[in-house]
């Protein structure tokens, strides 16, 4: 991010505009939304600027500026429509301290105007650091979509009776209040047109004491994905938005945690091979404690939590305590890892059965006999087998299906730095030390229906 977004208070925050055309007219449009005083320093004005002087919304300095004309200005905004004149001025601005922004010259703009969606005192700002002004539009455009027109009085209301719910609800409450408030009845109402019905049934719930009981449980376990930020759900994405407190894994892409409550905290619980540092029983035991505090959680797990994620143990841990919890699917590395390499789990005539299995079981426990699975027609997904590749050949050497299994392999799937290789099975421990593979890391071995599959399958990676 080159730029910071943050809105400025305005009021009788002193603005200047350098130049009377169009280009002017523009930025004075954008402004006069303010409550900022708007000073206009040109040798002559079109009609319309001419307008808001006569009207008062605006004053006037005729000729050319200079650096004390824009000392204290908050904002000046230089559009004279000659590429000279501009970095003239923009200079005079700098040397009177002045923010700048310099129409069509976004290397002279140290402050860069966005896209507006005004609901005010809703206002959504976007902005492409001044290198694509029509994507930044056709964004606004769909954001304007998503918002009804009367949000802004809704969100108004809101802040109106912000006091009233301090002095009635704890802060926990207030969070759910407003919740419901944003996603319930009252702004079904007010988007309707009956902003008296939703002011009231606000106001009856404050007084009440008794917010609604959010309609989602309060643990969620959310699968992020695999790879990049992009792969979670909006599902996953609306939980991690509502979140008091966040405990996540390790092999999350960082941008995950972007998406979340700015003001949420976060509790790494990732297990490092080899470490012992937070055994499942004590995050079982965190994700209860945060739960009975009245927190709302996220154990945000990468790929899906249903799947080789000890889901199961957490979920069993909160039922015992009485606790209710979602679950929120993600994508996983099974199928993430048939997509990067352009294919798929299942082909019809090809793959009509797909098994997933692990290759990291308990201390102690009995490894699976993978190749039990590998009838024709099978696609065996393997997670973290890496470690178990001889085990793997003995198993399917005993099964009599070596020869004729392939294996595509893929190595820290949707990472920057994701690896695919695709061999058959007889080859697959000469590939693992030929380069050097290592978890996380996802084996999906193929038994074709017909022999003569093989090949094309090979081809995939």
């Amino acid at each position: 991010m080159k730029t910071f977004p943050m809105f400025l208070r305005m009021q009788d925050r002193h603005v200047v505009i350098v130049g009377g055309g169009e280009q002017a007219a523009q930025k004075a449009r954008l402004m006069l939304r303010t409550e900022a005083r708007l000073t206009l320093i040109a040798p002559d004005l079109d009609p319309e600027l001419q307008g808001l002087v006569r009207e008062g919304r605006a004053t006037w300095q005729p000729g050319l500026a200079t650096a004390a004309d824009l000392r204290g200005a908050a904002l000046v905004f230089v559009a004279q429509g000659c590429p000279g004149a501009d970095a003239a001025v923009h200079a005079l601005a700098r040397e009177a301290g002045a923010l700048v922004n310099v129409v069509d010259a976004p290397d002279l703009c140290e402050a860069i105007t966005p896209s507006i969606v005004d609901r005010d005192p809703v206002v959504v700002a976007i902005g492409t650091e001044g290198t694509a002004p029509v994507l930044a539009r056709q964004i606004k455009t769909s954001v304007e979509q998503m918002l009804e027109p009367s949000l802004g009085g809704l969100a108004a209301l809101a802040g109106r009776l912000r006091d009233a719910a301090a002095q009635r609800l704890a802060p926990r409450q207030r969070r759910d209040l407003w919740r419901w408030v944003f996603d319930g009845p009252a702004r079904t109402r007010h988007a309707a047109g009956a902003e008296r019905d939703a002011a009231r049934l606000i106001k009856e719930v404050i007084a009440s004491g008794e917010v609604p009981a959010p309609s989602v449980a309060p643990v969620a376990l959310v699968g992020a994905g695999v790879g990049g930020a992009d792969m979670i759900t909006l599902r996953g994405v609306r939980r991690l938005q509502e979140a008091d407190v966040i405990f996540h894994d390790r092999l999350l892409d960082p941008g995950v945690m972007d998406l979340a409550r700015r003001d949420a905290e976060r509790v790494y619980v990732g297990k490092t091979p080899g470490e012992r540092a937070w055994p499942q029983e004590k995050i079982n035991g965190v994700l209860v404690a945060a739960a009975r505090q009245g927190k709302r959680v996220v154990r945000l797990k990468c790929g899906d939590p249903g799947v080789f994620g000890r889901g199961a143990e957490e979920a069993d841990a909160l039922r015992a305590a009485g606790i209710d919890y979602e679950i929120v699917p993600g994508v996983t590395a099974a199928s993430a890892a048939a997509a990067a390499g352009g294919g798929f789990l299942t082909e019809r005539g090809v793959t009509d059965t797909l098994v997933l299995s692990t290759g990291t079981c308990r201390d102690g426990a009995t490894l699976p006999d993978w190749a039990t699975h590998l009838r024709p027609g099978t696609t065996l997904a393997l997670y973290m087998g890496v470690g178990k590749l001889p085990e793997l050949e003995a198993s399917l050497a005993r099964a009599g299906v070596l020869e004729c299994c392939t294996v595509e392999v893929t190595e820290r799937c949707g990472f920057s730095d994701q690896r695919q290789f695709a061999c058959r099975a007889a080859e697959l421990q000469g590939l693992a030390r030929r380069e050097a593979l290592r978890n996380p890391a996802m084996l999906l071995i193929r038994n074709p229906l017909e022999a003569q599959q093989t090949d094309a399958v090979l081809r995939v990676v």
